[in-house]
């Protein structure tokens, strides 16, 4: 068993080519060394979906620690027809990973970052495929987040190639969690469509978005995620975190203080960069 423990069996299917291990230690080596890849030297060795996966669960073996949960990347639109794609996709993303606000982070040990700004639901127990929108509400808390992008590849946004992107763990870094409160205390599963949170670097308001921009609605993404999870054999564990989409087009991560400040009593979320 992986870190990521399911109660479901894997199959001879996860086991990886010479190939496919090979690139799983490059990431692995550009991670540690924050010396990045060049795209053109690996996009033929994950040509797919089922073998970029294949690949990110080996990258993923590969870090230290263990799996703390998971951020689901293109849940707009237009993140979409950036990176090809119809669908949305996810990467593991671990423990030490997730950072409670305030938080402090020093750029020199992140790569190519970019800031994003997403809900990130905590799961109170085991979700299931079966689960409603209103099941999902039930059993996670919810906390405003900032969301760290990186990638071990260069000048990766927003050219990367979605299987790459996907090799990559979703270009996983760093999630910045702010209060966590019970999802239910909005309510309703269509209030979640109605939060707006609005970004600034150094006081300055850089933009503003709303929790529509994630496939409508917020848990849409946590429930696309818990489903395909489930059609790789992996079950989102109670206590996993999930990063469920940027409500704005990252800006570029730099020095200085980042928060964002959320509407429906959720709160703000700080983040300093040194």
């Amino acid at each position: 068993m992986t870190q990521n423990t399911t109660t479901k069996e894997r199959t001879n299917d996860n086991q990886l080519t010479e190939d496919q291990q090979k690139f799983a230690n490059a990431l692995t080596n550009a991670f540690n060394s924050r010396e990045p890849l060049t795209e053109t030297d690996w996009s033929d060795y994950a040509p797919d979906e089922a073998t970029a996966y294949k690949v990110q669960e080996a990258f993923t073996r590969l870090k230290k620690g263990e799996v703390g949960g998971y951020k689901v990347s293109l849940t707009s639109k237009q993140t979409q027809d950036m990176f090809d794609s119809t669908e949305p996709l996810y990467g593991a993303e671990m423990r030490d990973r997730f950072l409670k606000a305030p938080a402090d982070v020093k750029l020199n040990n992140l790569m190519d970052p970019l800031v994003e700004v997403e809900m990130c639901f905590r799961a109170k127990e085991d979700l299931s495929p079966d689960d409603t929108l209103e099941d999902l509400m039930n059993k996670t808390t919810v906390a405003p987040a900032l969301e760290v992008p990186d990638s071990r590849f260069k000048d990766w946004f927003p050219s990367l190639s979605k299987y790459m992107v996907m090799s990559d763990g979703a270009v996983s870094g760093l999630v910045v969690y702010g209060e966590e409160f019970d999802t239910n205390k909005f309510g309703t599963v269509e209030a979640l469509e109605n939060v707006t949170a609005t970004l600034y670097h150094d006081n300055e308001n850089l933009k503003s978005g709303k929790s529509s921009e994630v496939l409508g609605n917020p848990l849409k993404s946590l429930q696309w995620l818990v489903k395909k999870l489930d059609e790789q054999g992996k079950t989102l564990l109670k206590d996993q975190r999930v990063s469920s989409g940027t409500f704005v087009l990252p800006p570029s991560l730099t020095k200085g203080e980042w928060h964002a400040t959320f509407d429906n009593g959720l709160g703000t979320v700080n983040l300093n960069v040194k």
